[in-house]
């Protein structure tokens, strides 16, 4: 079975991705120098001690979790990718409905990317 990698931003201003093309979706990708396998496990200790996270897949090069919102308990879907040959985490941030996120993806990938350079 080949690894999943995250799909592409549906072209609304809801969503982030380091592979976007697409005007405000784009971000960097995270940067590791570390194995992939111990890349990954620190990531999955950022996503899980996040709130209202939920890691729903977890394979050796991909991560798919879940961030809901404290208000309205809305759900917002986030894919990982590491890239073990140019050693850096892709990832896509988008809101399940909605058009507008006012800027909850970027900051929460701003957030993740932060914490995982930070516990390096």
């Amino acid at each position: 079975m080949k690894t999943p990698r995250p799909t592409p931003c549906p072209g609304s201003p809801n969503c982030v991705s380091s592979l976007g093309t697409g005007p405000g979706e784009r971000m960097e990708p995270i940067p590791f120098e570390s194995s992939q396998a111990e890349a990954k496990s620190r990531l999955a200790r950022v996503i899980r001690k996040m709130s209202r996270s939920l890691i729903e897949v977890e394979l050796d090069d991909y991560i798919h979790a879940t961030f809901r919102s404290l208000l309205f308990g809305f759900v917002d879907d986030v894919e990982f990718w590491l890239d073990d040959s140019a050693k850096v985490i892709h990832f896509r941030s988008a809101s399940r409905t909605g058009y507008y996120d006012f800027g909850v993806n970027r900051r929460r990938i701003e957030a993740i990317r932060a914490a995982f350079m930070g516990s390096e």
